[in-house]
């Protein structure tokens, strides 16, 4: 899939547990490491809307498009 998620990168750039990022979104554990792994295929803009206040970062930090016919 041409979508890669930096959820992890982000996670670690602002020193922020899997756990702790769960409570601040309001989202289960399981959903969020599915989306952490990069095995989800779609996200809600009300998750990302959250994930993103969570970090204080931009969609485009977590989100990346890479062209595979390169």
């Amino acid at each position: 899939m041409p979508i890669i998620v930096n959820l992890d990168v982000m996670m670690a750039k602002r020193k922020i547990s899997l756990n702790e990022l769960s409570e601040r979104v309001d989202l289960t554990l399981s959903n969020l490491s599915i989306l952490k792994t990069g095995k989800a295929k779609a996200i809600r803009f009300s998750t990302l809307d959250a994930i993103c206040k969570a970090l204080d970062c931009q969609p485009g930090d977590i989100l990346e498009y890479v062209n595979e016919e390169k």
